[in-house]
C-alpha cells in the first residue's frame, strides 16, 4: 500500500509532461499552488485530466487537500470509517492511472 502511495505522489511531483488542454480544477489548481519543484503546470494539467475522468469533483477536492496536507492522506488510508475506504480504493486507482499517462506525456 505504501508502494502505490509513493507512486501516486511520485506521479504528482516528479515528472514533466507536455502542456494538454483541460480546464482548471481542484488538483490541478492545489498542484500549481504546491512548492513542489516538479510541479509544472503541464503537469498539473494531465493530473487535472485523469481526474476528470477517473473522480468525481467531490473525490478530487478531497484529493486536491492533500496537496497541502500530505499527512492527511495517511490518515485516510488508515481509517476504519468504510467511505474513506471506498475512497481511498478510488484514489488509489486514479494514482495509478495518473503515473502511467502523465509519465508517458514527458
Amino acid at each position: 500500500m505504501k508502494l502505490l502511495f509513493s507512486a501516486a505522489i511520485l506521479a504528482m511531483t516528479c515528472l514533466s509532461v507536455s502542456a494538454i488542454s483541460v480546464d482548471a480544477g481542484p488538483i490541478s489548481s492545489a498542484c500549481n499552488k504546491s512548492d513542489r519543484k516538479a510541479a509544472t503546470r503541464s503537469m498539473c494539467r494531465c493530473l487535472q485530466s485523469v481526474a476528470n475522468s477517473e473522480l468525481s469533483r467531490t473525490d478530487q477536492k478531497l484529493a486536491a487537500s492533500f496537496f497541502k496536507d500530505p499527512h492527511k492522506a495517511q490518515v485516510m488510508r488508515q481509517s476504519d470509517r468504510r467511505s474513506h475506504e471506498k475512497f481511498w480504493l478510488r484514489y488509489k486507482d486514479y494514482g495509478q492511472t495518473a503515473a502511467s499517462v502523465c509519465s508517458q506525456r514527458s
